[in-house]
Formats: structure tokens, sequence, C-alpha cells
């Protein structure tokens, strides 16, 4: 029996655009303490080797330091691992694995799979490598890879496990990537028993592809995606070449992520709902390292915003991250005069107040707003009548939202 873990889609390098740099130096350090993570399961789990099934880094033009980095923790993986390169950093020109910094301080014990084909990385232990040799190869690396093997079962004693990246058939029926991996063949291949498992990379969310324990994405080690289902794990993968087909494989995921991305839709109309959010960001565990997107619909008074941007505030500053996506931000602001009236504002404040009202009001749809509104290069926009009502620019009204709120709170703090 053969045992060995697999992940893929490391991603060193990556960066979010939402996150601070503070946040984004630590998102940045977990990526790289993953391989640590994973190399201590492969330890306690006895695993031979570990597979890593493409994108180990984000692109091929990453600084020095973030590739040192990456090496050194590799050194500390006290097991043979196998590196295959995919399109975020294929081996082109420009190839990271080519670079000096990689070629001089790469671990011994850290191997390439340069080439496609057979490895025979242990006595009686095969890799059949699918490596990315530019971003856009035009077909399927993974089935040539296989279709290199000779005709038949592997030999006696041989395990063979296939290392590819890209997505599959299964899930891109319209094979709309011209790399599209055939689901076909490959399964024809396992139950042929002419090879043993596949390690794939690329979906960033565990999944055995056609139902197969023989045939999986591991998903990627530390989250990066709101819209990931099951990411955060590496597999640890059990083969028997001596049983059946149905029986040889047997996967354990094991998880390793620090970090995770949460979703929450809320309705805010009222104190008692804002108290809700309030109460359960406040519940929160590991703040710093959730990333939380916060879809919010409802109808709230000038005051009740203001609270609202102060739970954001307050909120935002212990989270990973708070990201409001516009497509997802349907808080409309309703007229308040007698808070108004309660600050005694007046002349040019008042008059900015009701416009700033009037615009906070407009019944605009995010999503329709692109289609109805025309806009000039400087950033303006157009009001279109459209059915009856105002469509306006969505920016622009969160803009009055946004101001409406600041403006009670900082009169309200000096009253």
């Amino acid at each position: 029996m053969v045992r060995l873990l697999h992940t893929a889609d490391w991603q060193i390098g990556l960066t979010r655009r939402f996150l601070e740099p503070e946040a984004q130096a630590r998102f940045s350090a977990a990526r790289v303490e993953a391989i640590r993570a994973l190399g201590r399961v492969a330890q306690e789990q006895g695993c031979g080797f570990v597979v890593v099934s493409g994108d180990v880094f984000e692109s091929n033009h990453l600084t020095g330091q973030t590739v040192r980095r990456a090496l050194e923790a590799l050194r500390e993986v006290p097991v043979p691992v196998y590196l295959l390169p995919g399109n975020h950093d294929p081996l082109d020109a420009a190839s990271v694995y080519r670079s000096d910094v990689f070629v001089r301080e790469c671990p011994p014990h850290v191997h390439v799979l340069h080439t496609a084909g057979v490895h025979e990385v242990a006595p009686g232990v095969e890799l059949v490598a699918a490596p990315w040799e530019s971003k856009h190869p035009g077909r399927d690396l993974v089935g040539e890879a296989v279709d290199l093997l000779p005709e038949g079962p592997a030999p006696a004693g041989v395990v063979r496990v296939v290392v590819g990246h890209g997505g599959v058939d299964d899930f891109d029926p319209q094979w709309r990537h011209a790399a599209t991996i055939r689901t076909a063949p490959l399964a024809s291949a396992l139950d042929e028993g002419r090879v043993h498992y596949v390690a794939l990379g690329d979906r960033h969310s565990r999944t055995p592809v056609a139902g197969r324990e023989d045939l999986h994405y591991p998903g990627a080690p530390e989250p990066t995606r709101e819209t990931e289902v099951d990411p955060g794990q590496v597999l640890v993968v059990d083969i028997d070449p001596g049983l059946a087909a149905t029986e040889r494989v047997q996967v354990t995921p094991h998880p390793v992520a620090t970090w995770r991305f949460l979703v929450l839709e809320r309705e805010v109309d009222t104190d008692a709902d804002l108290d809700a959010l309030d109460a359960e960001l406040h519940g929160l565990a590991d703040k710093d390292r959730t990333v939380l997107f916060l879809n919010l619909r409802g109808t709230l008074t000038v005051a009740q915003h203001a609270r609202l941007e102060e739970l954001r505030e307050r909120h935002g500053d212990r989270l990973g991250a708070l990201v409001e996506r516009e497509q997802h931000h349907e808080v409309v602001v309703v007229s308040d005069d007698d808070v108004w009236r309660e600050l005694g504002l007046g002349g040019y404040l008042a008059a900015a107040v009701d416009e700033m009202q009037t615009q906070a009001q407009t019944p605009t749809s995010r999503a329709e707003a692109p289609s109805a509104t025309r806009h000039d290069e400087g950033g303006g926009g157009e009001v279109t009548p459209r059915g009856g009502l105002v469509v306006g620019r969505a920016d622009d009204d969160e803009s009055a939202r946004d101001a409406l709120s600041l403006l009670y709170r900082l009169t309200r703090s000096r009253s």
C-alpha cells in the first residue's frame, strides 16, 4: 500500500484587493504557514511523499522574498515533495521554477515535475505528470500524459498516480477551454488499473469528480474567495493496487486552514435588527482571520443608518476584512425630518440635507443602474426616467446615505 498527501493551489503570493496591508501580510504568511501545516500532517499520518497538483505560486512574477519564504517552509516538510507547474505558474520562459532564486535555494527533497510522462519517485511508485508549459496549452495535457502509458494494467506491485491541473468536462460540459480534461478516458484508465489515482488541481473546493474517490481535487489549503464550498484541507490518500477498482483508494481530508471567508445575508429594518447584527458580529470567532462578506437589505432612518455605519467601523477594525459588494447592498435611508429639526440645522446645511435625503431615497436598483443610466467620462451620471421611477447611479445613492450618516454623527457629537 502507498500513502501520499495530495494538495494543490497554494497560490503563494496571492493578494486580495479588499485586504488592508496589515491583513494582507498576515493572509500571505498564513498561505506559507499552510505548507508547514501540511508537512506536519504528512509526518503524523505516515505519508511517503507529497504531490502538489499545480499553482504552487500565484504567478511567475514574484519577489525573491516571496519565493524564499515558500522554499524555507518547504525545507521543513519532512518527506519528498513533487511540484507540478499549473496555469498560474507555467513552465514558460519566465517560469519561477527557472529563476535563480528557486534553482539555487530549492531544498534537495523538493522536485519540480518539469516533463510530461512517467517519473519513478520510489521503487514501485510512478507519478504520471502533466505540467503546464504555457498559460494557454490548447489541449488536454492530462489525457496526453496518460496516453503515453503502455496499454493494459500497470505492472504488478507498481502504483501509478496521475498529477494534473485544470478543469474537467464534468463541470464544463461545453468545453469552453481547449485544455479541459476529459473525464471518461481517465475513468477507463482507473477501472482498468492502468493508473490508480488521479490527483488534480485547479478547483479551490475539495471535489471528487464523477463521484469517484480515485479522481479528486483537494481544494486550496487556505481559502481564496467567498464562493468556495469546501476549502482549507489536504487529502491523505491510501492506494492498494491489489484491490478492486472500487476499493483500492481511500481518501481522508485533514483541515489545515486558519483563515475563513464567511457570507452573512441579513435584513436590517429596526433597532432590534441592528442589535442582533451587532451581537452576531461580536460573537464571531477568530475575527482577525475572518473575511466577512456582509449582504444587507432593509430600510433605515438616518439615525439608524448612522448607527449601522458605527457598527461597521467597529467590527471592521476587528475582522480580517469586512466586505460589502455593491450588488448585494440594498439599504434605503428614509426621510427623518424630526431628527434634523432636533439638531437645529439651518441655512446651507439644511438645504444640503434636503438634497442628500432626496438622493438617498432614489429607488435605484444596482442591477439595473448600469443599463438604465448613461455615464460621462468624468464619472458623473445622468438621471433617467424609467417606468415612472427615477433611476440614478447606485454609487451616488450610497454616497448620499454615507454623507447623511456622517453629518448626523458629527452634528450629534457636537450638540
